[in-house]
């Protein structure tokens, strides 16, 4: 059976030397295998390509068929490791508190262990909405739920 375990060790091997790390690897229903990388510059497309060839060299169809997907963490994922978290420092991110507070912020200083945060409030003035800088909070990372990048468009 194809393991979550199996996988990890396998993307470890195939990244060995390289800038990318692994933010998450998934088995479903035991033959759908994800794997979401991210680098500390950028992943490219002929990155995931070669992580997908040797996981596949490593694996035999004929005794476990299985469907494989690698792909960079994209915009639309959580960022959680503070490796990710890093390219992000004086960006702007949205945050999800465990309380259910969702606030805006341009992250300042990163650690394993908390954030340090300029809060941005939207003021509407004659119809204009106008981005401020409001306060600057520290936030425990065991406090946040989840933390997402700003997508801006235009």
């Amino acid at each position: 059976m194809i393991t979550e375990e199996l996988i990890y060790k396998l993307v470890e091997e195939a990244i060995e030397g390289t800038d990318l790390f692994v933010v998450d690897v998934l088995v479903k229903n035991g033959d759908v295998i994800m794997i979401f990388l991210d680098a500390d510059t950028a992943v490219v497309i002929d990155q995931c390509v070669e992580v997908s060839r040797f996981i596949e060299s490593h694996l035999d169809r004929d005794q476990e068929d299985f469907d494989l997907r690698v792909s960079s963490s994209g915009l639309d994922h959580p960022l959680t490791m503070t490796r990710q978290l890093i390219k992000y420092i004086g960006k702007n991110l949205d945050i999800e508190l465990n309380d259910e507070n969702k606030l805006k912020g341009r992250l300042l200083e990163v650690s394993d262990s908390e954030l340090k945060v300029e809060l941005i409030v939207t003021k509407k003035l004659n119809k204009i909405k106008k981005e401020e800088a409001a306060e600057t909070i520290v936030y425990q990372r065991d406090q946040i739920k989840t933390i997402r990048p700003v997508i801006n468009f235009g």
